[in-house]
């Protein structure tokens, strides 16, 4: 498929860019994206094995992994996601077993009413300003009796990497996550009453702070909202490694902490 023929929706400025940092990682992706298949094989647990009739919508669906996972229960696929370029590299993973390739900002979805059974979509939604907004927008477009489903990540994800560069420079390194309070907040706003949320704490380990600062940029979560995207000196990533060496446990080996919300919001 060539870009031009992914069906276009306008985004805004600082979503161009996110989308824009994404669309250039979609070819290393998958390489880097060990815990974002964690993430997504649990959220995937909390659906049944047979979704055969089921029309679902696999919302970020970056390079179509789990979009290609729900293929195989049997459910009618459609990929959405912000980033053309990731929806490129989706259809040539899952080609024609996906019915619908659509560039989308999950806060305005381009979708009639009712019009999925389910809505999945794992590590997306922390890209958005108001979670509220695309939750209303997932309900919106799911059927009475369907279900959404959802994984974000939590204020405490990556406090390592925040901290480290904390005592280089005062420029803000890390993404801001949103706590789980705001996330009930958000949901109540959204009218979702019927809920389930997971909170797990997965932690990944890393010889240097640099693999864990490569894995970031591989999957294309190095564009942090209000930063300067200038070059970082190979100085600056070799002070980080400094300080990151302060968490190191007694086999040298370096934490990534992420604060997971999972969801499954019933209609």
């Amino acid at each position: 498929m060539s870009q031009e023929a992914v069906v276009h929706n306008y985004v805004g400025q600082d979503k161009s860019a996110i989308a824009e940092a994404f669309g250039k990682a979609a070819t290393t992706y998958d390489k880097h994206a060990e815990f974002q298949r964690d993430v997504g094989h649990r959220l995937l647990d909390k659906l049944p094995s047979d979704l055969s009739g089921f029309k679902v919508l696999d919302l970020g669906c970056g390079t179509g992994y789990f979009s290609g996972q729900l293929v195989k229960r049997g459910a009618e696929v459609v990929c959405a996601d912000l980033s053309v370029g990731m929806l490129a590299t989706a259809e040539k993973r899952c080609g024609a077993s996906v019915s619908l390739y659509q560039q989308a900002d999950a806060e305005q979805l381009p979708f009639e009413d009712g019009c999925f059974d389910i809505v999945f979509s794992s590590l997306a939604l922390q890209w958005c300003d108001d979670l509220s907004s695309p939750l209303r927008e997932m309900k919106r477009v799911t059927a009475a009796g369907g279900r959404v489903i959802f994984s974000t990540l939590l204020d405490g994800s990556l406090f390592e990497l925040k901290k480290s560069w904390s005592k280089i420079d005062a420029h803000q390194h890390v993404n801001h996550f949103i706590t789980i309070n705001q996330v009930k907040i958000a949901l109540a706003q959204s009218s979702c009453a019927a809920h389930q949320l997971d909170l797990p704490t997965i932690t990944v380990w890393y010889d240097t702070a640099f693999e864990l600062m490569r894995d970031l940029k591989g999957i294309g979560a190095n564009h942090v909202s209000g930063r300067s995207q200038g070059l970082t000196s190979r100085r600056m990533l070799q002070l980080v490694e400094r300080e990151y060496r302060e968490f190191k446990n007694h086999q040298g080996f370096l934490p990534a902490t992420y604060q997971v919300c999972l969801g499954v919001i019933q209609l």
